[in-house]
């Protein structure tokens, strides 16, 4: 069955692209004959992707931006269609983490994490709206997570963030259904990057407790981004508004359609058991 998006010669901006999913996406859409924007504060992260995509013979081109800046990401259209053209597929994909009961979470940090995984989504997808509303075809695909679908102790921050993503995400399929312009939103479950690794805690928390606790959560992320990105892409060729990523993503959205208020307890258990 002929793709309802071919990714061929589109030109396709990558958020977060300088590492885990969003590296590997780059590189998967490289494959598939996208043109590539990569966006990332990280500048030698984003210098391995663009050097990996040139390696395979698609252009490329990067923007060093921190999503937090909300000027950066105002500007960022007119930057991108004077140097590659008219975008047809935004990924919104980069993300951080906030460990630590809400109560010992300071404001600023949940504020920081909202600005990232939330925010910047809504003013990235504002930002681009004209351009994608003009293409022909054009798609925007928001990364939310497992934990936009269940909200787990101790990721009150993350779970309001990728729960946030989500509402948003469908609330805008809706009001562009029937138009040019589809919107996907994906739920990975637990793929291996270092958003655990890296995510940063409450202040108040025993530093031994928030590394046994990255320990644990680490021992959860064993799809590849490589095999995630794989899946996404399928679903952004489909045009498929909802993108579950992973067995375990998929065994818990059951669990919590069939159990939508005691779905922690039964979750909890299995968990203690694997552990």
């Amino acid at each position: 069955m002929a793709d309802a998006f071919p990714l061929q010669d589109k030109l396709a901006l990558v958020t977060g692209a300088g590492s885990g999913i969003g590296a590997a996406l780059s590189l998967g859409l490289a494959r598939r004959g996208a043109r590539l924007v990569l966006v990332d504060r990280d500048p030698e992260g984003i210098a391995r992707t663009e050097a990996a995509v040139r390696a395979l013979g698609r252009e490329v081109g990067t923007h060093l931006l921190d999503l937090t800046d909300v000027d950066g990401i105002a500007a960022l259209p007119g930057a991108v269609a004077s140097r590659h053209g008219p975008l047809d597929l935004l990924i919104n994909n980069a993300g951080v983490a906030l460990a630590g009961r809400f109560a010992d979470v300071e404001l600023a940090d949940f504020d920081w994490l909202m600005d990232v995984n939330f925010r910047a989504v809504v003013r990235m997808t504002h930002a681009f709206l004209p351009v994608l509303e003009g293409r022909p075809a054009a798609q925007i695909v928001n990364l939310s997570s497992l934990y936009g679908i269940v909200a787990p102790p101790g990721q009150a921050a993350y779970a309001a963030s990728k729960f946030a993503v989500r509402g948003f995400s469908e609330a805008l399929r809706h009001e562009y259904a029937g138009t040019n312009l589809g919107i996907s939103v994906v739920h990975p479950g637990g793929v291996a990057t270092a958003i655990a690794r890296s995510a940063r805690a409450g202040p108040r928390l025993d530093p031994a407790e928030v590394a046994r606790g990255k320990d644990a959560a680490e021992r959860f992320l064993r799809l590849s981004p490589e095999a995630a990105a794989t899946r996404i892409l399928h679903g952004i060729a489909r045009r498929e508004p909802r993108i579950i990523v992973g067995r375990d993503a998929a065994q818990v959205a059951l669990i919590q359609r069939l159990m939508p208020v005691r779905y922690w307890s039964l979750l909890a258990r299995a968990m203690e058991r694997t552990t």
